[in-house]
């Protein structure tokens, strides 16, 4: 075996520190649940991998190397999503800092910001996620529509903020009402982690 495998992190935070915007219930089957079995999914692949470089034999490389770019990808984002939100009653409202900067420069408010990455959420088809991403080419943030776990779309725009809107992030709380699930996700924002990630980017 070659290498490290990957492993899910841990929240950072009580898996009742959402509340009530997401309930303990449905935290814990979407990171103890669904993610790990992402991780879990990328590690077998990876082990493929490794197992037939060895034996010198043969496997589907396109179908292997799409699921691998889906589930690694879903690590990614989801760990990405742990950690841009936090307990309400410290997070939430309006942002300060750098990307309060970018919003007022590039949206000319944070309540048209609001309505857009809101509607990029809750128009997204099927299954994807809305994501906050800077773009060090022009100085502009834009929001972006992901396809399932298709992170691969814009390498060169880090993602800042991201939300998940496949059913197993909100079904159990919000059945299949999207929307509320969307409105309840601004009350948790953790606008501290998202300006560390704009500062890190721009030192790059």
């Amino acid at each position: 075996m070659n290498g490290k495998l990957y492993e899910l992190p841990e929240l950072p935070y009580a898996y009742n520190a959402l509340e009530p915007y997401i309930s303990e219930q449905q935290l814990t089957i979407h990171h103890d649940k669904h993610h790990q079995a992402y991780v879990d999914a990328t590690n077998a692949i990876i082990k493929l991998f490794d197992e037939s470089r060895e034996k010198g034999t043969d496997f589907d490389i396109k179908a292997k190397a799409k699921e691998l770019s889906f589930n690694v990808g879903g690590h990614q984002l989801h760990k990405l999503f742990w950690e841009n939100m936090g307990p309400a009653d410290e997070n939430g409202g309006e942002p300060t800092g750098k990307i309060a900067e970018y919003i007022k420069k590039d949206f000319g408010s944070f309540e048209r910001f609001k309505k857009e990455f809101s509607q990029t959420a809750i128009s997204a088809e099927g299954s994807g996620w809305a994501v906050l991403t800077l773009c060090k080419n022009t100085d502009r943030i834009f929001i972006l529509q992901y396809e399932k776990h298709n992170v691969n779309v814009a390498p060169k725009w880090t993602p800042l903020m991201v939300l998940d809107v496949w059913e197993h992030a909100y079904y159990l709380d919000y059945k299949n009402v999207r929307p509320d699930f969307v409105e309840a996700f601004w009350n948790i924002v953790n606008w501290d982690e998202v300006n560390k990630r704009v500062e890190t980017w721009l030192k790059k």
